[in-house]
């Protein structure tokens, strides 16, 4: 997991400058004018890999010691595009064992896994080959040392996609939601294989349990109150289509539960509700309904969701626009905030 670093090397390098294989190259230093505005102090070492690999991208040098001499330069800066793009380069002129180059950057990856140039050059090297199959054990070792690291989710999406490779997803997935609940990468990920694979009415209802049972071992969890909202946008995309997502809500709250996730979910219910009345709809009262939305703001405002509480000031103006607008006279709440 360390940073690129002169620590790489081992005690028995030599300086570029030192090898005989390399006399015929005359170094490249590095300019940077006459007045530069900041000066790096780079390591000796440092300054003898670049000006080496200055020089072979001066003459267009692609061999096998300049390939070598790339692993050099990315010990130095795991970081550096233009390293990579020439090693690239460099791999095609020679039409080199593209597997070996896999284990390469699977070994880069481990010690630098938040370095998006290295992911990049990985997934390169996949499409040539055109095999995603050791992709998926490749992300899950780093997803083990950190499960939300955002470039080995990118890369296993983009493997998923592109080489078919759904089928066991959702059991990894479940096995890091069960590690860790609040983990809103394997929520996203769960979200990401369903809506390729289809969210039909059965899975719908299926993971409508599913993300029930986990909101009731933890209530305050953003991730997967917002994987709930998201399941509810499929079919006619209203909040209230599935009485037994209301029933569970409404539960929770009476049983006094006051997660602000909750509560801005029952806000958002409840002014869908009041705003598609209309005179047919025997099953709710308008005026309750409006009452629920001002008692739940105010909540919200005052004591469960304070940082914003502009935003719910806002929110709650904008329904009472919203009803002046139908012609409905919005009437302030007195109703108490445990009783609906």
């Amino acid at each position: 997991m360390a940073d690129s670093s002169d620590e790489e090397f081992s005690k028995e390098w030599i300086p570029y400058a030192k090898r005989p294989e390399w006399k015929d190259v005359v170094p490249l230093e590095q300019d940077d004018g006459e007045n530069p505005v900041v000066v790096i102090a780079y390591s000796e070492r440092f300054k003898d890999v670049y000006n080496y690999f200055r020089a072979i991208i001066s003459t267009g040098e692609k061999s096998l010691r300049a390939l070598h001499l790339t692993d050099d330069a990315l010990k130095l800066n795991a970081s550096n595009y233009t390293v990579w793009q020439y090693r690239r380069d460099i791999l095609r002129s020679l039409d080199t064992n593209l597997n070996e180059e896999l284990e390469y950057t699977e070994e880069i990856i481990c010690r630098n896994p938040k370095s998006y140039q290295v992911w990049h050059h990985r997934r390169v090297i996949v499409e040539w080959l055109n095999d995603g199959t050791k992709e998926l054990e490749l992300t899950e070792q780093v997803l083990g040392l950190d499960a939300k690291n955002y470039h080995a989710w990118q890369h296993r999406q983009w493997a998923i996609k592109t080489y078919n490779l759904f089928d066991n997803e959702l059991i990894f997935v479940d096995r890091l939601i069960g590690a860790d609940l609040r983990n809103n990468s394997a929520w996203n990920q769960r979200y990401f294989v369903l809506n390729h694979t289809g969210f039909t009415p059965e899975v719908i209802q299926y993971e409508l349990n599913y993300v029930m049972n986990r909101i009731r071992l933890v209530k305050n969890n953003e991730s997967t109150w917002n994987y709930l909202r998201g399941l509810l946008q499929h079919g006619t995309g209203k909040l209230d289509q599935y009485p037994e997502v209301v029933d569970f809500c409404e539960e929770l709250y009476v049983s006094g539960v006051r997660s602000p996730f909750l509560l801005a979910f029952l806000v958002d219910l409840y002014q869908e509700k009041r705003l598609d009345w209309d005179e047919s709809n025997n099953e709710d009262d308008p005026k309750q309904l409006e009452e629920k939305v001002n008692e739940l703001c105010n909540q919200l405002i005052s004591t469960h969701d304070t940082i914003r509480a502009k935003y719910w000031e806002y929110i709650l103006n904008k329904f009472k626009i919203k009803l002046s607008r139908s012609g409905t006279t919005y009437q302030e709440s007195n109703t108490d905030s445990n009783q609906f």
